[in-house]
Parts: C-alpha cells; structure tokens; sequence
C-alpha cells in the first residue's frame, strides 16, 4: 500500500485556495423601488341643473289632423286610367319583318273617349289598343301627335266614361306628396307613391328636342308609366308622366309634363288635329362648333347650320340657303339648335324677324316673315 504524499496534497490545497481568492465575483444589482404614492380621491361628481324641473309631455289629445288617404284617393283616380299596348312593325337585315309589343299608359280627359298619352307611347304603332279599368279593350280610331312636346291624344269610341280631374300644376311645391298611377311593366294598373322634388325642369331627351316645365318626383316611375297621370292629393292629374333617368348610381329620377304647360297642346291636337306654331322652314340644322365648322368649312365657328330649306317656305322668301349658319334672331344670339328653335316659336305667326348668318365668309342680314306652320305628314 502506498503512501499517500503529505507535501504534495498541502500543495494542491495552497494551489486551489489561491485561484478561489484570486476569482472576482459580482452579484447582481437590485433596484429599490420608491414607496407607491397614496391613490388620488375621486372627482367630485359635477352639479347638474334641470331644464325644468316641472316638465312632462303633452297629453295625448288625438285630435290631429288626418292625413289624406291615399288609398281613397288612388281608388277614385284609377278608374280614370287606362292601359295601352303598341304593335310597331319592324325590319332586321337578319331575320326579316318583325313586330315589336309595347306597353303604356294614358289618362281620360274627356268621357267620350279622349285619352291623354306621350306621343312616344304610340309612334309608329300600326295597332293601339287601350284597355279601361273595368277590362274592356277598345282599338283607337284616331290618333294625334305632338313630336316636340311628347303629347299624344288617342281618340276610341266609347262613352259615359271616368274623365279624371285636372289640378293646377303652378300651385306645387317642392316636399308636395304626389301619386304614379299607370300600366307599370305592362303588368295592369298600379299606384306608386313619392314627392315633388323639383319644378321648371328642362331636360334634352333626343337631338333638337329637349322638354321644358317638367316636375322631378322620387316616386318609383318604370316602363310602361308613360303616358299615365301624376296625381296630387286631391286626387286631379297635374302632371303627365313621360321621363326617367336610369344610370348606374341614380334613383329616384322620375320626370312629369306639367299640366299648365302641355293643356293647351292638348287642346289643340283635338281641335286641330296638330300644332299650329310659327314656322321658319329651314330643315337639317347642326349646333356649330369648332369641328362641325372644320368639317363643313364655314367662315364662323358659332351659330345654327342650315342643310336644307323647305320649298315655298318664309326661309326661301327670305333668301336663306343650304351652307348659311345663322347667328342671330332680333339681334338675339342663337348658339344652338335648340336657342333657334324656342326664339322662332316665341314669336308670333306673321311678325316680320330680322335673321343675321354667314354664307362663306361675308355676314348679311335678311328679314322674313313667320308663316303657319304646315300640318305633319
């Protein structure tokens, strides 16, 4: 057995000592955190003062007015209102001959068998039948039209009927509840409800004819409405239904002809048979501008350009050509087909017009002398 060497144990132990001593050694620091404050009191809550400590709400009473039933008054109207359904001939380069169904409304102005419709209803319809309210269908025996102003009035042979009442149409205003009542869809007589939201409308719906004095309503308005009647409170017709804006993004753009404004054309379609207005007879007119002027070469870039010129007409009597732009009526500049239009209906059949116009490029003056405009053919 061996023995174990005292010297060399007392060395190791000197040796391990040394490197113990010898070794920092840091401990980690600890962070004394301050004494938490005492927690703040609460607010006080804020005084409140009554508006009126003595208040409470009105007895109920019950003696409101009553608001117009629109369902009486829609039950007195409708009778009054009628379906009209179309056959247009047509032609496709592909399949031929074709008939086109349509559908629309009117209204009776008179009992023995007027009736009141938009003249795009039945245009170029070679079969109108109009159906009343109580299902009987009659066919149209005469039918007058007013392109211009979008009027029709279909005559069938009946009798002792429902003529509706006519309101003033001049006595709206805007916010006035008013009622659609027509053949909507070509589905039968129904009723939609909305109000007046604009009055003295003009709105161009084709070119060089544009509809002026129309009343803009949110109520519900589709195809086959026009032509019925736009109905006030008391149940009378003051306005006819005709226009609607149907774009992306737009509702509740539905447009009526006043009463005030279209009565006396329907009067005259029934006693004359069309519209006698004052008449210039110069045909094919273009709005002059910039490209129209480059296209057809004129000396003037604004004004009215005349393509044709009724034979026998005042314009012939006053020397007006095909090529002439007009640009002024009694001095009164007209920029626009349909500035030219208005001007010369505005002034009375056998007053004498100063027209100013360009032929090339020299201005001239010239007077004619309105005559009676000449049944349509």
């Amino acid at each position: 057995m061996k023995r174990v060497n005292v010297k060399y144990l007392l060395a190791c132990f000197i040796i391990l000592v040394s490197l113990f001593l010898g070794t920092s050694c840091v401990l980690p620091e600890i962070e004394i955190l301050p004494s938490p404050s005492p927690a703040p009191s609460p607010p006080a809550p804020p005084t409140i003062t009554p508006i009126d400590p003595d208040f409470s709400l009105p007895a109920i009473n019950g003696n409101a007015a009553v608001l117009p039933d629109i369902a009486e008054m829609v039950a007195t109207v409708k009778p009054s209102v009628v379906a009209i359904n179309t056959k247009v001939p047509g032609y496709n380069v592909f399949t031929g001959s074709f008939t086109q169904e349509g559908a629309g409304s009117g209204w009776i102005v008179d009992e023995d068998g007027l009736i009141v419709t938009n003249n795009h209803v039945v245009q170029g319809a070679e079969n109108i039948d109009v159906t009343l309210d109580d299902g009987r269908t009659f066919p149209a025996e005469a039918v007058r039209t007013d392109h211009l102003t979008d009027l029709a009035v279909v005559k069938i042979n009946a009798s002792n009927l429902p003529e509706a009442n006519i309101g003033d149409s001049s006595q709206l205003r805007v916010g006035e509840w008013v009622v659609v009542i027509g053949n909507s869809l070509g589905m039968g007589i129904g009723a939609t409800t909305g109000i007046i939201s604009g009055l003295g409308i003009s709105i161009p719906v084709s070119a060089g004819q544009t509809l002026y004095d129309l009343m803009q309503t949110d109520a519900a308005i589709n195809p086959g409405n026009s032509g019925g009647p736009l109905v006030n409170m008391a149940g009378e017709v003051v306005g006819i239904t005709s226009v609607k804006i149907a774009e992306v993004g737009v509702e509740g753009m539905g447009y009526a002809m006043s009463i005030h404004t279209v009565a006396p054309i329907i009067e005259e379609l029934v006693r004359t048979g069309y519209v006698v207005r004052p008449w210039l007879g110069v045909e094919g007119l273009f709005t002059v501008d910039e490209s129209v002027a480059a296209y057809f070469r004129l000396g003037v870039d604004k004004g009215v350009l005349v393509r044709g010129v009724t034979p026998d007409s005042p314009a012939v009597e006053a020397g007006l050509e095909p090529g002439d732009v007009i640009i002024a009526l009694e001095d009164e500049e007209m920029t626009n087909v349909e500035e030219l239009r208005q001007a010369v209906h505005a002034f009375q059949i056998g007053q004498e017009v100063k027209i100013t116009f360009w032929r090339g490029d020299t201005q001239s003056i010239t007077y004619v002398t309105l005559a009676e405009s000449p049944p349509p053919f």
